[in-house]
């Protein structure tokens, strides 16, 4: 069968019988490749799972200013590819319960929406950053501990994200050596002028007990702060102090002169 060419002939090769023979060689080597390699029996999170009768889970309370009973937060977990070395913990529903009915309506829709998310699988931590930039017009509120929520919604994304880093889904940016040099001689430079300024007149020293009646809050890690320190935008900490004519934070090394 003649076939008309209508372009331009630039180059030409002859395919032979022995290079057809040679591509179907590699071809079948490389299917047999594929079909060597191992397989594991990984079971994936997908929307149409049915939930399994007994579910781990943990639950976190609330309590915040802005409600005169506590929030209980309760997320169960299902546990993918049990009894292998894939096996994962991943949230699977959600739970908010309260003796403070004024707000069920939009927590039990919040609860639905959150669970259902949950069990399409995936990347569920976008739920995280979605939740804490959440700002309560009437003003937030700060934790013990002196960290600020913008919102009730904001301190839920908080839990949730707590609860993600448990069970390994989300993992705190490693901060370096550099970086906690830092923060230990800023705060060793802080105690170091406190003491200083505490070895005044017997006057002055009553003056400044008597100023010292504020309790210190501690953070999680166990690190205490100045009453007088300041809320860092950075990492939402009550820790910025001024040091040298600028802000400092005690608790991320932030500092506002770089």
């Amino acid at each position: 069968m003649a076939v008309k060419i209508e372009k331009k002939i630039k180059g030409y090769a002859v395919v032979t019988p022995e290079d057809k023979a040679k591509e179907s060689a590699k071809s079948e080597a490389a299917a047999r490749k594929v079909e060597e390699l191992p397989s594991a029996d990984v079971i994936q999170m997908h929307e149409r799972i049915e939930r399994p009768e007994i579910l781990i889970g943990s639950t976190y309370k609330i309590k915040s200013p802005l409600f005169e009973h506590a929030l209980y937060v309760t997320i169960n977990d299902i546990v993918l590819n049990a009894g292998t070395e894939h096996e994962l913990r991943r949230p699977f529903e959600i739970f908010i319960n309260s003796k403070n009915m004024d707000h069920f309506q939009w927590i039990v829709a919040l609860t639905r929406i959150m669970s259902a998310v949950f069990r399409k699988g995936g990347d569920v931590t976008f739920l995280v950053d979605e939740m804490k930039a959440v700002f309560d017009p009437r003003g937030g509120y700060f934790k013990p501990g002196g960290v600020y929520m913008p919102s009730l919604v904001a301190e839920m994304g908080a839990i949730v994200e707590d609860h993600l880093k448990s069970i390994g889904m989300m993992h705190d940016p490693d901060m370096s050596d550099a970086q906690r040099a830092l923060i230990a001689e800023k705060r060793a430079a802080y105690e170091q002028r406190s003491k200083k300024n505490s070895d005044v007149s017997p006057a002055a020293a009553v003056v400044v007990a008597d100023s010292g009646h504020e309790d210190i809050e501690v953070t999680g890690e166990g690190v205490s702060f100045p009453p007088s320190a300041t809320l860092c935008h950075k990492c939402s900490a009550k820790a910025l102090v001024i040091m040298d004519g600028c802000a400092t934070c005690l608790n991320c090394g932030y500092s506002k002169c770089g």
